[in-house]
């Protein structure tokens, strides 16, 4: 191999953990932003909480797995207006509770009770849902969000997909500037940051109203389901990526952060299979992250608000819809066989229609049933 095809060969490397970096950007800005612009939380013990936790991330797995917020406690508690105590006490909590599954093993039996086609249908879930919500971010501006997805659906077949990130959101920031149209998010950069102690009230308050909700979807989403695709895509450090050290590591993540501002936090599988589509393979592109996101808090002022409120919405939306597209499909809709191919939308329906924790819970019935008949078939003969 030449010098020149080794340079390039390296920059295109390194192309893709930049790109690969900001790719879950559509899951991780319009929640973060919508906290920080709408209940008015502290930027600053935010980011430092994504900034600590992708740091000590990149250097405990080695590879790009990414960090996100927990999707249902800021949700509920950007839509309800609730205190920043019980998103801290919300926190802290769901903390506690990873730590006990991981180190009392039930999360590891959890985890091997779910078969490839349970873990296949929650993803394929989760991802209508990432597509659904990112086709209602680029409802208002159908032309930028539709153009964006398109540019980045179609970079996956061009050789220098990995600058397609960076140009969408260069493009997408100029066009914000030029088109004479408000801001998506009104981000101040005058704002105190919050140093406080959840009271008996929001202790209670968060543990049935978010804690409950966003447990189920953890446990699948954030370390079940991640375990496996990180370990597809890394087989050769598949031993890291144990539902048990996920747990861990979000668990100490949450316990230690959450007392200092940092909002609920957690791995996901859909921020893997953007990240890794974009280009990200190793711990340089979450650590580009996460020190970007501690220059954020440490810098934070009305120039990086400004910034940040000029990503369009719609372009936002487009990345979540290409992390959910990404999410959803699996080769075994392919070459899987009919049962199992029944399991993964049986499961994915009742997620939708139901919830997570029922949609887990038909998957796992469903493949018990199958393993007993199994059994039986093969005594009768």
């Amino acid at each position: 191999m030449t010098c020149k095809s080794t340079f390039l060969n390296r920059c295109d490397q390194l192309s893709g953990e930049l790109s690969g970096a900001f790719a879950d950007l559509g899951t991780f800005l319009p929640l973060v932003l919508g906290l920080i612009a709408l209940n008015h939380f502290s930027p600053q013990g935010i980011f430092l909480g994504f900034g600590l936790f992708a740091l000590f991330t990149a250097f405990y797995y080695r590879r790009p797995i990414p960090i996100q917020p927990m999707k249902v406690i800021a949700a509920l508690v950007i839509a309800q207006g609730l205190t920043p105590g019980m998103l801290q006490a919300s926190g802290m909590m769901m903390g506690i509770i990873l730590l006990v599954l991981a180190y009392s093993g039930a999360i590891t039996w959890m985890a091997k009770q779910l078969s490839p086609a349970v873990s296949i249908g929650i993803q394929l879930a989760i991802g209508l849902q990432l597509i659904w919500m990112g086709g209602q971010m680029m409802s208002e501006t159908w032309l930028i969000g539709i153009s964006a997805f398109i540019i980045l659906f179609a970079s996956n077949f061009l050789p220098l997909r990995y600058l397609a990130m960076p140009l969408v959101l260069a493009l997408g920031i100029v066009w914000q500037i030029n088109s004479g149209m408000a801001p998506s998010f009104d981000l101040s950069g005058d704002t105190s940051w919050h140093l406080s102690w959840p009271s008996i009230d929001e202790w209670t308050s968060a543990a049935g109203l978010l804690v409950l909700p966003q447990l189920a979807l953890t446990l699948t989403n954030a370390v079940i389901a991640i375990s496996a695709m990180a370990s597809e895509k890394f087989p050769e450090d598949k031993e890291k990526f144990t539902p048990k050290r996920l747990a861990t590591s979000s668990g100490l993540a949450n316990l230690l952060l959450a007392p200092f501002g940092a909002t609920a936090m957690c791995h996901g599988a859909g921020g893997l299979a953007v990240q890794y589509h974009f280009g990200a393979r190793t711990w340089v592109a979450t650590t580009i992250f996460g020190t970007a996101c501690l220059l954020i808090a440490l810098l934070w002022g009305d120039g990086i608000a400004s910034i940040l409120s000029l990503i369009p919405l719609a372009l936002l939306g487009s990345l979540l819809a290409i992390a959910g597209t990404q999410l959803a499909w699996s080769k075994r809709f392919i070459d899987g066989k009919p049962f199992c191919i029944f399991v993964i939308l049986s499961t994915a329906a009742i997620c939708l229609i139901v919830n997570t924790a029922a949609g887990l819970a038909v998957g796992v019935i469903l493949e018990m049933g199958r393993r007993q008949w199994k059994q039986v078939t093969h005594l009768r003969h």
